[in-house]
């Protein structure tokens, strides 16, 4: 009962570190005077100092640190102490409370090599690095395993007056302010060009030391306008150029064996150009072979043929102009109804037309249209080899006289339903369309036919060249 009495008050004084409660705290306090000391017992990897001092909760925080300051450098299970937390939220008044009860903290590092200013840094929290700075001075001097200073995380993480505050607070400017990391030798104003951070760039012009070293070259011996030169170009490019340029920075790459960058960059972009076309000359010739189109695109084929069908079989049992709903003996105008040669109910109104040629024109239109449809659908379904150069031309051609006639078909069926006083008051009107309609199917399947002939003469070529090569299950 006594240990679970005592995990119990644990769990409740986390509660209580998130809430804030300080009554909890001293209730559970006043309990068991000892109960601070069994945190390190517990499988929590946190304390609740570092809970409270993530949650912004100050009250509870300088409860904590005065029942027990030690809190202040227990660590988690990323190495971090209450003041990183604190640091990267901004809590400055819990930062404050922290650096009171031990300065020390400041030089804690993390996992990964990172102080409480660090944090405080990337995250742009300036009251913050102003108060660790004033509590341990020294603190800026700390570097990141990767050779990194604070100054290289500003710049990271772009925040500019984080860096202000950090470039004043040190005295000797000259080494801290170009300094290099481990992975590139780049300086912070390397860094800056590489980011395109002009007003950076423009802050860290102003320092004399930094414009001294405008043209320090880093591990690869680039400058930093040579860096510039070698990144994608945009507006920030030709702005930052012209401020290196004004601060002295020049490129100096004479004796380097190696071409530079720039050079063997439109050198590689050169050859993949020729290469791009050499590609594009190969891909069109092995597109003017008989490859697997059809295979690829069976599906859609299959469906296209199969909306032409229907399309055409309704246009059959409903042609324009609709049917006779009853027998007609009468004689009409236009229409050749008389009492001799009814009219008879169910058939085409059109049909009986004294002027039954388009009506005729339309109907061979839409059957051969229908029946090409009709035909791929077939040759699709069929289970002929359709790789075999036949049964491809032969697909080929039902599928562009399908599309042909079903285009005849809508201009035959738009003049028959269109008044004649619109085809005669604006017949050059009527006439355009025309035209532009069927000409464009005609130039349309007219390409389609030349890129299939040339395929076949493309093949036949083959098969002259080498007769063993044609020969195949899927050669003619």
């Amino acid at each position: 009962m006594e240990v679970r009495r005592e995990e119990d008050d644990i769990i409740e004084l986390y509660n209580a570190s998130m809430s804030g409660s300080t009554t909890t705290l001293y209730r559970l306090i006043h309990n068991d005077q000892h109960l601070l000391s069994k945190i390190s017992l517990t499988s929590f990897s946190e304390t609740p100092l570092h809970i409270s001092a993530l949650a912004g909760q100050l009250d509870f925080s300088r409860a904590l640190l005065l029942q027990k300051p030690q809190l202040a450098v227990e660590l988690d299970s990323h190495k971090r102490c209450p003041l990183h937390l604190a640091s990267a939220e901004g809590h400055i008044d819990i930062v404050r409370a922290l650096l009171h009860a031990n300065s020390n903290a400041c030089l804690i590092r993390d996992q990964d090599g990172r102080i409480p200013l660090h944090y405080a840094a990337i995250r742009g929290r300036v009251k913050v690095v102003k108060e660790l700075i004033s509590a341990r001075p020294d603190s800026t001097q700390v570097m990141l395993d990767g050779g990194e200073t604070v100054l290289h995380l500003c710049v990271k993480h772009n925040q500019l007056e984080a860096l202000k505050l950090l470039v004043k607070s040190v005295s000797d400017k000259g080494d801290f302010l170009n300094s290099k990391d481990q992975d590139g030798g780049n300086t912070i104003l390397h860094l800056a060009v590489m980011l395109k951070q002009v007003e950076t760039i423009k802050y860290l012009l102003l320092m004399p030391k930094v414009k001294e070293a405008v043209n320090f070259p880093n591990n690869m011996g680039f400058t930093a306008l040579e860096m510039l030169e070698n990144c994608p170009k945009d507006f920030k490019s030709f702005t930052i150029r012209n401020i290196l340029m004004d601060a002295g920075a020049s490129i100096k790459r004479v004796n380097d064996p190696s071409p530079p960058l720039a050079i063997a960059v439109d050198h590689r972009e050169s050859v993949e150009l020729e290469q791009s076309s050499k590609k594009g000359c190969k891909n069109w010739l092995e597109y003017l072979k008989y490859d697997d189109w059809v295979k690829d695109n069976h599906g859609l084929i299959m469906v296209v043929s199969t909306v032409i069908t229907t399309i055409t079989f309704q246009q059959a049992i409903s042609p324009p102009g609709g049917l006779w709903q009853a027998n007609v003996n009468d004689t009409m105008q236009g229409f050749r109804c008389s009492s001799d040669t009814p009219c008879v109910a169910g058939k085409a109104v059109l049909a009986d037309a004294v002027d039954y040629r388009s009506y005729l024109n339309f109907m061979i239109c839409n059957t051969l249209s229908f029946v090409a449809s009709l035909g791929v659908t077939f040759l699709l379904i069929s289970g002929f080899p359709i790789k075999h150069r036949v049964c491809m031309c032969l697909l080929t051609i039902s599928l562009c006289s399908t599309l042909t006639f079903l285009a005849a078909t809508y201009l035959i069926a738009f003049n028959m339903v269109t008044p004649d006083f619109l085809k005669y008051d604006s017949p050059k009107h009527a006439s355009f369309m025309d035209v532009c309609i069927l000409g464009s199917v005609i130039i349309v399947v007219s390409m389609v036919l030349l890129v299939h002939l040339i395929r076949f003469l493309a093949w036949l070529v083959r098969v002259i060249k080498n007769p063993k090569k044609g020969s195949g299950p899927s050669r003619i």
